[in-house]
Order: C-alpha cells, then structure tokens, then sequence
C-alpha cells in the first residue's frame, strides 16, 4: 500500500469579524517580528563557524521552517475567506455566528457559538460548523429537538435560545 492520500476538504471559507482580525494579527506578527529575529539569530548562529555542529543554527532553521510554513497557510487560509459580520433577517434560526443555549438529556444547559473551523479551538464554548453538533444545529429554530451523531455517541438537545451578537 502506498503513501498516498486524497486531499483534505478544505474546511469552510466563513470567518467572523473577530476571528479574521485574530489572523490577520498572528500574520503580521509572524511576518514582522518573529521572522526577523529568527532570521537575525540564524545569521548570528551561522557565523560561529560549523553549521553542522551547532545546535543554535539547526534549531533556529527549524524554527524559521515552522513559522514560514503557518506564514503560508495563514496566507492562504486569509485570502479566501467571507467575513461574515451581519446577523441574520430570521433571529431564531440557527446560522453562521449565533451564540445557541442548548438543554441536553439530563437537563444541563450549554451555550456554543458557531463559528468557522478556523476560530473554534481559541474560544470556549465556539465549535466549528463543520463539527457534527454545528452542521446539526444550522437552519433550526428556537425549540426544536435535535439528534448529534458524535463519535462518542448520539446525543439530543432541546435548543432554548438562539441570540446573535450585536455589531
């Protein structure tokens, strides 16, 4: 069996007005500060002498190889993205950006925010809307009942409110 693979889907191109200047920001401090100085200690690192022994050099060539790597798919990833900054006409659906307060099985409440699949792992309570429990709750309304088929099993939610953030 070979090594290749098919290519990931790339996740959806939404972003919200927050999550967008958050990488817009990691961008232009990966590409003004960081490299710089990486580039700066490489220079340093290389003029020791033995670039094969030294151990300042291999790890910051590393380094400056990790950060063009995310410099490039930051990149990549900002250019295509739809900045979605309006709220719905329907405010009881669920959409792209709206904070849903869902009641589980034993009575707990949860509050989730919608968002793209490039802003979910830096905020609590934001899952992706490609997640299972987000591509479930897009188009449903206030009091509907929903059914997750998650990896770790089916749940259900009752969904309470739905509220969208003011501008």
């Amino acid at each position: 069996m070979g090594r290749w693979r098919p290519p990931r889907q790339a996740g959806s191109r939404y972003i919200t007005p927050e999550g967008h200047r958050r990488l817009a920001e990691e961008l232009d401090h990966l590409w003004r500060r960081l490299r710089p100085e990486v580039t700066a200690a490489i220079t340093a690192a290389a003029a020791e002498g033995d670039r094969s022994e030294n151990a300042e050099y291999i790890y910051r060539k590393k380094q400056l190889r990790e950060i063009d790597a995310r410099i490039r798919h930051l990149r990549k990833r900002l250019e295509g993205m739809r900045v979605v900054a309006t709220a719905p006409d329907d405010r009881k659906k669920v959409f792209f950006g709206a904070w849903v307060t869902l009641l589980d099985e034993d009575g707990h409440e949860h509050r989730h925010r919608v968002v793209g699949p490039d802003e979910f792992d830096h905020v609590p309570g934001y899952i992706s809307m490609d997640a299972p429990l987000g591509r479930t709750l897009m188009g449903r309304r206030t009091g509907d009942d929903i059914r997750v088929e998650a990896p770790g099993g089916t749940r259900e939610y009752e969904i309470v409110a739905v509220e969208y953030p003011t501008p």
